[in-house]
């Protein structure tokens, strides 16, 4: 009897408990998880968009402790069944305010959007809406937002005024994207403060715009027609960031810019080990199309042309030759979020009337065995060179080197197309040879993963951060475009992704993934900064008063929160 009356009273004591708990909130808020950003990936991959709505207002958004159920319409409703306690009798008297929110007692996702981009305003025009979405980089175009423009676009055709939305209409065009929005509009992509970096970006692309020297590769006679004013660089960044500067529309090949991606491919397909019983890993210091081999009589690596060669001899082997170009361009065209990849037939043939050096290269490897068995080494020449006559614009392969350096996931798809292991090889292959003799020069000057092509294009990656493709047909003297040296070489002078920057101490360089350029020295939070965020919001009401702040040993700050003033935003 006894213990049956201990154990009525513990559950008494815990209902009750759970109520004052709902009624102030302690929060912590740690320096420490302020201070990182809240990826937009890790959102996506955990799926708790309940656990993220609690996160609107920082890093650790302060809310009630409170249950709260997620309805589909994106609004919170308060779960008032689950708190019932029995000492409090005032609790099951609802108060005026709480029969004005029965929709919930804070706005939603979309209400705090809505705010944050009216102003205080009843309306929002579409053209803000839209000027203020291209300014964190995201595009209309974007495949994440096309629930939000398409009903976008059908409420424009429906509505009288037809430029302007209000609060209702406006959550019911982003409910469907909220969680990509709220990230955008919130400054919590990898960039924060996209605009000033662009604008950085596009005083380099100025500054490389304005050298001249170089050649147009003439060897392959298509490539000689390009002119040599051509320039156009592209950035795509793991969040699906975009910006582009210049001739970025005008499809060129990739020429040697798709050995990484073949060679992706086939780790990605057949496993490190069994790829590199065919490739070395080494840089072999000797010009792209030597005919030599390593000591073990294997290609040097990848990234050289008989690497090339043996490496697309590995693609679907057993299939036609049709069946495997149609392999590699589904899966290019997957790299790129379905934006252009084609095909130059012109490049094509002009590549096999001018290959002697590629076919001499290809009878030495067969002489010496290093193809897998029943490799038919015309055909392989065959499909290198179409491999080779893949046709992207600056902005199609910027989203294929944004694929690289997010992990294997597409950024503006949310798709995985690469292993881990596929995409970690093929970074530290770039790194160390791919622009040729140039490979030592630039991984000391960038300190990047590339790989240049002579077309002209020049692919980039920022691992974790960006995708970047440059392009300009004057090569200098070792094959590599003049003005992407240039402006690659300029870009890590600016900002700090050489990989071996420090980013604690080198002060001298902008860190574009911090807020205002670098943080550093903003390691303390105090307690206007809660004000700050609301006024920055726009919510008009006192959400929350702070009651009594205080600071414990490990730089956390710990501030009491009461609910008050939560009237009809409505």
């Amino acid at each position: 009897m006894i213990r049956l009356v201990s154990s009525v009273m513990l559950r008494d004591l815990q209902n009750i408990m759970s109520y004052r708990t709902s009624a102030i909130t302690l929060v912590s808020v740690s320096v420490r998880s302020l201070a990182t950003p809240v990826g937009y990936h890790n959102v996506r991959n955990r799926g708790d968009v309940s656990c993220w709505k609690r996160r609107w207002l920082t890093g650790a958004c302060v809310l009630p402790a409170r249950r709260y159920s997620s309805k589909s319409e994106g609004t919170m409703e308060n779960d008032s069944s689950k708190l019932t306690p029995p000492d409090v009798e005032s609790a099951s008297k609802p108060s005026s305010d709480e029969k004005k929110n029965k929709q919930g007692l804070l706005p939603s996702l979309e209400d705090l959007l809505f705010y944050t981009i009216a102003e205080g305003q009843e309306k929002i025009p579409v053209h803000k809406f839209i000027t203020a979405l291209k300014a964190t980089g995201l595009r209309t175009s974007d495949p994440r937002l096309k629930e939000c423009m398409d009903m976008l676009r059908l409420s424009l055709q429906t509505m009288s005024d037809g430029v302007m939305l209000d609060k209702e209409l406006f959550k019911k065009c982003v409910q469907s994207n909220i969680v990509l929005l709220t990230q955008a509009f919130r400054r919590k992509f990898v960039i924060p403060d996209f605009m000033s970096f662009t604008s950085h970006i596009d005083e380099l692309y100025e500054n490389a715009r304005k050298l001249s020297g170089g050649k147009v590769a003439d060897y392959i006679p298509q490539l000689a027609k390009f002119s040599p004013d051509l320039w156009g660089v592209s950035i795509c960044t793991v969040d699906g960031q975009r910006h582009s500067v210049g001739d970025t529309k005008v499809p060129f090949c990739l020429q040697s810019c798709v050995k990484p991606l073949k060679y992706a491919i086939a780790v990605n397909d057949l496993s490190t080990e069994y790829v590199h019983r065919y490739v070395g890993k080494e840089p072999s210091g000797l010009r792209f199309n030597k005919l030599f081999l390593n000591e073990d009589e294997k290609p040097h690596n990848p990234m050289v042309n008989a690497g090339a060669i043996v490496i697309t001899s590995l693609i679907k082997q057993g299939s036609s030759n049709a069946e495997k170009f149609d392999y590699v361009m589904q899966f290019f065209n997957k790299m790129a979020g379905n934006e252009y990849v084609g095909f130059s037939n012109a490049t094509f043939q002009s590549e096999r009337e001018s290959g002697d050096r590629n076919f001499a290269i290809g009878y030495y490897l067969k002489e010496k065995k290093c193809f897998p068995e029943h490799t038919d080494m015309v055909g392989t020449l065959d499909f290198y060179f179409q491999l080779c006559s893949i046709e992207v614009t600056c902005e199609s392969a910027s989203v294929m080197a944004a694929t690289l350096a997010n992990g294997g996931f597409c950024p503006i798809t949310g798709e995985r197309i690469l292993s881990p292991e596929a995409v970690r090889n093929t970074l530290s292959l770039m790194h160390s040879c791919g622009m040729y003799d140039f490979s030592g020069q630039f991984a000391f000057h960038v300190g990047l993963p590339s790989k240049s092509g002579v077309s002209g294009g020049i692919l980039l990656v920022v691992p974790n951060v960006m995708g970047m493709m440059c392009w300009s047909p004057p090569l200098d003297k070792l094959g590599n475009s003049v003005r992407g040296i240039q402006f690659c070489q300029d870009l890590v002078s600016l900002c700090n992704f050489h990989n071996y920057d420090n980013l604690r101490h080198f002060a001298k360089k902008l860190d574009p993934r911090r807020e205002g350029g670098d943080q550093r020295n903003q390691n303390s939070y105090g307690p206007l900064d809660y004000e700050h965020l609301q006024q920055e919001l726009a919510l008009k009401d006192t959400v929350w008063k702070k009651v009594s702040p205080e600071s414990n040993e490990d730089s956390s700050t710990t501030v009491v929160y009461r609910m008050e003033g939560l009237g009809d935003r409505n």
